[in-house]
């Protein structure tokens, strides 16, 4: 009973309308009452700042003489402090409460009487909420009340929510909209802070969306409402495309992604549409993408890699010249790199078989074949990385050489240079090159 009268009191005394006395303490002068208070606290010695400061909560000095620096609402900010540090310290459940309900008033009264010439609104906002994030265990509806004072700072200034912590308020106001089932909310702040967010607080804002939608379908129907509103947002197209892609909507997917190349022509966009063609066998149509690709490429892995894909394609297409002239811009983009080498022996082999299609192959088209190694070995020795796939093709490519009896017939001599031309045949005018007897 002792203690309930006690905590009673104890309220009373901290209430708005009654903090303490009006007057500074003992007949003291405002300046000596300040003084002592300012060096208690200072000194970390709470109690004592408690009973020389409370006088300023009720009296609420805009100025005092000798001070030249003192300004209220740090005294606000400082006996907040005492009070939370109080109760920190206090063993009894009831009384440290009870200072934490004095904090409270605090708060409120300063947002009264101080304006926003005074004090920054956002700050104390966002500190209170803070303070009652911090006391949530002690403070009934504490992390509500928490997320309140966030979200009044949110509405004074999105920027500076959205980047205190790295992001972590405004995502766990996010979580509260989401946790409430006000998905309209969310989404609203969402489309704020996307654009001032960080690349941690996106992924986060990413799976905050992802979780606001119970299936692809139904997040579809939201994006390209929005998509109505804004039809050249980049993201949104880009989302939507995914999100079709993952649905295994192939056309709805690859028509998404044309209108994100057409509004923002870039490899990685370029290089999505001929991979959709390739793996739907329209090798023509690939090409015009893997070009624009090459021609928007910005680093030499990105053009390695077009070109190596432009050399298949063109040789599916059976246009070997053309095939082997973007594998000769791989050597020269890196002269380190075996890869080019090998699509080379693979575009003259290829030629090959297209070259003997419908008739048998003589000793002339097998020499075509010498000059199939000659390019692996170009690769074996360039590049050692490629070393195996450039054994495996030899065993595939060296019994298939001229024989012995072919190179009797025709007078070849081991070390001998032939043309590997329109000498053979017409079909191969195009290579041009020469190879030593094997």
């Amino acid at each position: 009973m002792k203690k309930y009268i006690a905590v009673l009191a104890l309220l009373f005394a901290f209430s708005s309308n009654a903090y303490s006395q009006g007057e500074p303490p003992y007949g003291m002068s405002e300046l000596q009452a300040y003084s002592i208070f300012y060096e208690n606290y200072r000194t970390g010695s709470y109690d004592m700042a408690l009973q020389f400061g409370k006088w300023m909560l009720e009296a609420k000095p805009r100025s005092i003489e000798g001070a030249n620096r003192f300004s209220l609402p740090r005294q606000f900010e400082r006996m907040i402090n005492v009070y939370t540090e109080l109760s920190k310290q206090e063993s009894d459940p009831s009384l440290s409460t009870a200072y934490l309900d004095t904090v409270e008033i605090i708060y409120n009264e300063a947002f009264e009487i101080f304006s926003e010439d005074e004090i920054d609104h956002y700050t104390w906002h966002f500190n209170k909420g803070r303070f009652y994030q911090e006391n949530q265990s002690n403070i009934s509806g504490g992390m509500d009340k928490a997320y309140q004072e966030y979200e009044k700072a949110y509405e004074l200034d999105p920027e500076r929510l959205t980047q205190a912590g790295d992001g972590y308020y405004i995502n766990i106001l996010l979580s509260n909209y989401v946790s409430n089932g006000e998905r309209e909310k969310a989404l609203e702040v969402i489309d704020e802070v996307e654009e001032l967010a960080g690349s941690s607080l996106q992924d986060q804002i990413d799976e905050i969306r992802d979780g606001l939608f119970s299936d692809p379908e139904e997040r579809i129907e939201f994006l390209e409402g929005r998509l109505a509103e804004n039809p050249g947002d980049i993201t949104l197209l880009k989302e939507i495309a995914d999100l079709y892609e993952g649905e295994g909507d192939r056309e709805k997917a690859i028509e998404y992604a044309q209108r994100v190349l057409d509004e923002e022509e870039t490899f990685e966009n370029a290089e999505r549409l001929a991979e959709y063609a390739l793996a739907d066998g329209e090798n023509r149509q690939a090409l015009t993408f893997l070009e624009q690709a090459l021609d928007l490429a910005e680093s030499n892995s990105q053009k390695k890699t077009v070109l190596m894909e432009l050399v298949d394609v063109q040789q599916n297409l059976k246009n070997f010249e053309t095939a082997r002239r973007y594998a000769r811009q791989g050597i020269q983009l890196d002269s380190n790199w075996g890869e080019p080498y090998i699509k080379i022996a693979g575009i003259y082999a290829s030629a090959i078989s297209d070259c003997t299609s419908g008739r048998q192959m003589d000793r002339d088209d097998r020499s075509v074949y010498w000059l199939v190694l000659d390019y692996l070995d170009r690769a074996r020795n360039t590049d050692s990385s490629v070393a195996n796939t450039v054994q495996r093709q030899y065993r595939t490519y060296e019994p298939v050489t001229p024989s012995s009896e072919d190179k009797f017939f025709r007078g070849w001599e081991p070390g001998d240079e032939i043309q590997i031309g329109s000498n053979i045949s017409d079909c191969y005018a195009w290579i041009d090159e020469t190879t030593t007897v094997r």
